[in-house]
């Protein structure tokens, strides 16, 4: 599966000047506002993905908005972030992420 970014730059003239780092993946929770409910997902083009969520043009959100982005992490290549997606939704996952999001889910503020 070909993402939109990546896509985009393999189609133009400079896509054999690009680097690692232009082509990142981005393992990500949202919390709904609505239900207070996580949502996880991997993509490799944080932002656009963000509006798509929020413009109810993902089915697994739309009856969930508003969503705000609570977390992210980058990876080199889609692999690592599907890995990462899929431990972030086990037990042991959520455990970490509630432990990295601690003061903000408790809305401690620094």
């Amino acid at each position: 599966k070909v993402f939109g970014r990546f896509r985009k730059i393999l189609s133009t003239k400079q896509a054999n000047k690009f680097t690692p780092l232009d082509i990142m993946f981005y393992t990500y929770i949202l919390k709904s506002k609505r239900d207070k409910q996580f949502y996880t997902g991997y993509t490799d083009d944080l932002k656009e993905r963000l509006k798509l969520h929020n413009a109810g043009k993902v089915m697994s959100t739309k009856n969930r908005l508003p969503v705000e982005l609570v977390y992210y992490e980058a990876c080199l290549n889609q692999q690592d972030a599907t890995h990462r997606e899929k431990y972030l939704k086990t037990a042991w996952g959520k455990r970490y992420v509630k432990s990295r999001l601690k003061n903000y889910l408790t809305g401690l503020k620094r």
